[in-house]
Parts: C-alpha cells; structure tokens; sequence
C-alpha cells in the first residue's frame, strides 16, 4: 500500500512502476524508489504523487492502471494491511508484473500466496539491502522490457522442457547447431554457445527495424490440452495419463481452423494448481481441455471437460468406464466432442499410430517409454530404450516402437551418453525396421532427417523433409521445425524466422522455439526483438544455458556494452560465460581481459569448442586465426559448422575463398 510519507521527486511523464508498500516500510519504499528512479525508472508512490485535493483512493487505482509493474514491499506489516491486498488484487487483474522485495521471513496470508504464486521474488534482510537493489533494479528493467502481448507472471518450469527429437545441442552458443547437431564433446549440450554477433564492422549505421509482432487476438477456436492427472490408487498411471493428453493433443491438431497449443506449453502447467484464466491468457486459447484417469486392472475411468476461459463455464464434460482395449476409440471420442463442442471438423482419417493397434500391452511400454525419454537425461534413456524394446518383442511389427527406439539411439549418441559410431548405428538400423514396416510413418522420416543432418548429410535430410510434405503436409509440429532447421543451414534467415514466430503462437512457453527465434533474430540482425525474446526466454527459466550470454550480445549491437557485461555475468553456465567474456570485453575495449579470457576458454575447450574460439577471433577481425579453427571444428565434426552461412559472426570472412572453400566441403546446400 502505498501509505508512507516520501520525500523523492517522481520522474516526469506517465509513470511506469507502482510501488506498494506498507507505513511502517516507508524507509525501504524510499530507498527503493530512490535507486529506481536513479537508474531512470520513473515511479509512483503515495502520498508523494498524490494531487492534494483529489480522491486519494481514485489516484492510486489510476496510477496502478497506467504503470506497466509494480514493485511490493513484502513484509508482515504489508501482508496485513487490506490497502495492500486491495493494490495487490488490482496489479494483478490488469496483468501486470509483480516484483515482490521480500524483507522479512513472517508467513503470507492465502490471499497474498494466490497473487504472488508465480511472481517474480527477491529476499532482502535489512544488512543485504545494497546487494539485492541492484538484482531489484535488473528484475524491474526485464519486467519492463518485455512484450505486454505475453503475461509477465507466467510460471517459471520446474524442468527443462523436453527437448525435440533433433537434438538441440548447440541452440545459439553451443557446439551442436539449432537442427540438433549435437556431438559427444562437453559443448554438445551447452545451449547458445556458438552463436554469436559478428565483428562490430558488420553492424549498420541505424539498428534494424523493431519487428516484435503484435500479439493476435485470442481466436474462439483455440485449445489447450492440459496433462490429465492420475487418479489411480497407487498413483503410478502418470505416463499413461501423459500419453493420452499427447494423443489428444495430435488428434485435435488436425482439426481445420483450430488452433492446438503443443504438449511443451502445455505441460508447462502439469502439477500446478492455477487459475483457469490465467491458464488461457498465457497459452493464448478461448477453451482449455483438462481431465483425469483411473486405472484398475484392465479398467479405466476417463474424464474429461472443455472449459471457456473467458467465463469459466463448461462448454462440455464426460466420463467414459471402458477397458483398457478401448483406449483407442477412446481417444477418438474425446477429441472428436471436443471439436464437436468448439464447432469446427475433423480433416480425414484416424491418426496413424505407426502400425498394429491391437497390442495394448505394447502401447503401454511405449507410452511409458516416451515418459522417460521426455525426461532426457542418460538414466530416463536406457530406461526408455529397454522399453521400447520390450514393446517389440510383444509386437515386433509395431512401427511406432521402432521409430522410437530410433530416436532414443540417436539422442544417446548426440549427448555421449554411450559410444557414438556403435549407437548411431544401432538407430540407424531401428529407424530402418520402423520404415519397413510403415514407410508414411512421419515421426521416422523426421528422425531419419535429424540422423542425416548429425552426418552432415543434407542431401538426404533435404530429402527426408521432403518425404515428409508429401505424407502429411499438414503436420503442425515437426514439419516446420524440420523446415526451419533446413533454411537455417541454407542462409535463409527470414525464412526461418518467420516459422520460428509462427511455432512460438503454437508453443508459446517453449524455451528451445523462444532461444532459436532469438538467435536467428540476433543473426539476422533484428537485435532488438532478438533482446525481447531472451528477456521473455529468461523470465520463464532464469537458468536456461546461454540465455544470459545471448541477451548480451544483442546489447552490444544496441550500443549498450556495459548492459551486456552485466547480463553475461549473471549467465549460469560457466561455458557460455566463459566463451561469451572475450567478446563483451573486446567490445568494451578492455583488449588485455580479452586476451586473458580467450587464452582460458582455448585452453579448455580446444577439443571440443573449436567452431566457438573461431568466431570469438572472428569478432576480434582476427580472420586468418577464425579460418585456422573453423578448419579444426570442421575435423571435429562439430555441430555448430553446419549454420556457418547463417552465423553473423562470420560475414566479415564471407566473401574469402577458404571460407567458401569450406562450405563446399560440407556440402551446404544453397537457398
């Protein structure tokens, strides 16, 4: 509440941050609106902003509605006082970003908790404050800087989402490249470590156009399948519960003219116990779909219900008891009174499942097999291997089983978690059997491309991807991925963009869409929106390898070097710190640290980085030293060579015949 005395000046203009705060906190109100408005951040404050005279209540409410967040003062006194709650409730509504400054330790009210369940805190004891205005000036800063379009409080994964089937090894800074070109060095899966900005002479005189899309309106038509929740007994059906969500989710994708959120997004909310309008507001969806599984036995109990956001109201509800055999028509009943519900049709054909349908034995290992290998890590991936290939040997027909266990091989060897040539093979050979069986069975050819492109063979990836139109040239989910990846390699960066903006509508909590979007961005040099993007990509997961780092190097192109030292600082990673270091000092003219951080990343990781020491001395216009470990990557068969067309860092050397020499050897395709 904003009831204290203050002796600060506001800043002139409209007010951008609301602060909250209770009497009794009035020395730390002050103190934080003192360093807000130092750093340029205009604020408001009662009484100090209050015109004598006028409603006292009606300024405060018209303050809230036009600042763009606010800041709360957390503390017992805070969370006792209704004026605050009152404050609370009305930022909230209006979607604004909360940065809560908690200042002691008492317990919050349920109604504070409901609001502030997945704002943004920061812990301050009354000897720490100094320390922790800086972090409150950076968390104030990112809140204002990102697109209002997308919720600011939007929770924050207790995960990483699961990473595609083409590995993203090298996302924007990393040694394998954004198709997942991932190898079996240390870099392979640091993300965002070998993308990064070409020497300062590449940049033009005046910064490229801002070009952060308006956010469209929420159509009528749109969905959110959220995870069903496992009711049974023993609680052990949550891959089962998972697996129907997924088969919902493919279903009801093919509908025309209705927009699926993808699993990612959607998963995002799986466990959490939030309201549904929030829910819709951050997907971006008029309906929501959720629902619950009880197995006994062979029985099973579904039921699900199509919510609308706006109102709450249920549009749709049913429960189905049926045996575990059904589960297939199942699934078609649900998705087919979904989009019953929300009035559109079903395009034709049921979905193909990659082979026999009559094993349920079999499906069950492979939804439980998918479970695990969503979880990516080595433990999660033998484990699925072993059931898929349990799967098989109930059904050794079952395509889907194959094509999985392909994928599962493919991941183990991009990450290292198991020799490379001996398990690339072993995917080889099950993405082969897979096909045998079901040669239209997409989820084979697309695995078949991320192979292809792990090989550098482009040519059948190419071919793969084009495989892939023919059969179901609707596929909404890694038919643009794949084509993306492809113009990526080729050079084609508005190309790849502009599917890249429409797979983050589709999948809008997505850290791996949101970092390929911004790096593209950043190479393409839309550094602005490149910067929006990693400060939304940061906001829903503060430790994503590399976010920091990439945030940073679009500062630099924005002229704002010492922002950009203050980001790569805060990077997690300590690769992609390490390896960012020698660019944001050279571009701060600090030469001597330069050299000092480029001599420690070489010495660590000449084995396994070589492609990322060549762009750093490429920034530093030290071309004949970049073509020197360009050649050294290429005979490392690092993953970051294959978008060296697209890479920023490298227009300065683009013209040189070694380069192009290079390129050639590879085999790049053109545009």
């Amino acid at each position: 509440m904003a009831e204290g005395d203050s002796d600060g000046k506001a800043g002139p203009g409209t007010p951008i941050v609301f602060v909250s705060y209770a009497t009794s906190d009035t020395a730390v109100a002050n103190a934080v609106i003192e360093a807000l408005e130092r750093s340029g951040i205009r604020c408001w404050i009662a009484p100090r902003d209050v015109t004598a005279g006028t409603s006292y209540a009606g300024q405060i409410i018209h303050a809230i509605d036009a600042a763009r967040a606010s800041v709360l003062i957390l503390s017992k006194d805070a969370a006792a006082s209704p004026h605050v709650l009152r404050e609370l409730e009305r930022s909230s509504s209006k979607r604004h970003p909360i940065i809560a400054l908690r200042i002691d330790q008492a317990p919050l009210p349920a109604d504070f908790e409901y609001f502030l369940n997945t704002t943004h805190w920061l812990d301050a004891s009354p000897d720490a404050m100094e320390r922790t205005l800086p972090k409150l000036i950076a968390a104030v800063q990112a809140a204002l800087n990102s697109p209002a379009a997308v919720p600011e409080d939007a929770p924050t994964p207790q995960s990483r989402s699961p990473r595609p089937e083409w590995s993203r090894g090298r996302l924007a800074l990393v040694a394998a490249s954004l198709v997942g070109l991932a190898l079996l060095s240390v870099a392979a899966d640091r993300l965002w470590l070998s993308k990064r900005p070409a020497a300062p002479m590449t940049v033009p005189d005046a910064p490229a156009p801002v070009r952060t899309p308006v956010a469209p309106a929420i159509p009528d038509k749109s969905v959110a399948v959220l995870p069903f929740v496992d009711m049974s007994e023993k609680k052990d059906q949550e891959y089962f519960a998972d697996g129907l969500s997924e088969e919902l989710i493919d279903h009801l994708a093919r509908a025309n003219n209705l927009k699926v959120i993808a699993r990612t997004s959607s998963f995002q909310f799986k466990g959490k116990n939030e309201d549904m309008r929030a829910i819709g507001q951050q997907l971006g969806v008029a309906n929501l779909l959720e629902g619950s599984v009880r197995k006994f036995g062979k029985k099973l109990r579904i039921t699900a219900q199509l919510i609308r956001v706006a109102d709450g109201s249920h549009l749709w509800s049913q429960s189905y008891d049926r045996t575990l055999d059904d589960i297939f028509v199942i699934q078609n009943q649900i998705a087919d009174a979904v989009v019953q519900a929300l009035q559109v049709a079903i395009q034709g054909g049921n979905i193909n499942r990659g082979g026999k349908q009559d094993n349920i034995d079999a499906y069950n290992l492979v939804l439980e097999g998918n479970f695990h290998k969503a979880r990516y890590t080595a433990k999660d991936m033998s484990l699925a291997i072993d059931l898929f290939q349990q799967a098989i040997k109930l059904e050794p027909d079952y395509a889907l089983a194959w094509a999985r266990l392909g994928s599962a091989y493919l991941n183990t060897a991009q990450h290292g978690w198991a020799p490379q040539a001996p398990t690339m093979a072993k995917a080889a050979q099950a993405l082969r059997e897979a096909l045998r069986i079901d040669p239209n069975l997409v989820s084979v050819h697309y695995t078949l491309a991320g192979l292809a492109m792990t090989e550098w063979d482009f040519a059948a990836a190419q071919s793969e991807i084009e495989r892939i139109q023919q059969i179901d040239p609707s596929n909404n989910s890694m038919l643009p991925s794949a084509l993306a990846d492809m113009k990526g390699i080729t050079g084609d960066l508005e190309g790849a963009i502009t599917i890249d903006r429409q797979l983050a509508q589709r999948d809008p909590l997505d850290t791996y869409i949101l970092a390929n979007l911004s790096t593209r961005l950043l190479w393409a040099q839309h550094f602005e929106e490149s910067a929006t993007i990693s400060r939304r990509l940061i906001q829903l997961d503060s430790t994503f390898v590399g976010a920091q780092s990439a945030l940073g190097f679009a500062l630099i192109y924005m002229g704002r070097s010492d922002d950009a030292l203050q980001a790569i600082q805060q990077e997690a990673d300590e690769a992609s710190r390490l390896s960012a270091l020698p660019i944001v000092y050279w571009a701060l003219g600090r030469h001597a640290d330069s050299n000092a951080a480029l001599d420690k990343y070489s010495a660590m990781h000449a084995t396994d980085d070589a492609f990322g020491i060549a762009e750093i001395h490429a920034y530093r216009g030290e071309f004949d030293l970049a073509l020197e470990w360009l050649e050294r990557a290429y005979r490392q068969h690092e993953g970051g060579m294959s978008e060296i067309r697209s890479d920023l860092f490298f227009r300065g050397i683009a013209g040189d015949p070694r380069f192009k020499a290079l390129q050639r050897k590879m085999m790049l395709p053109e545009q």
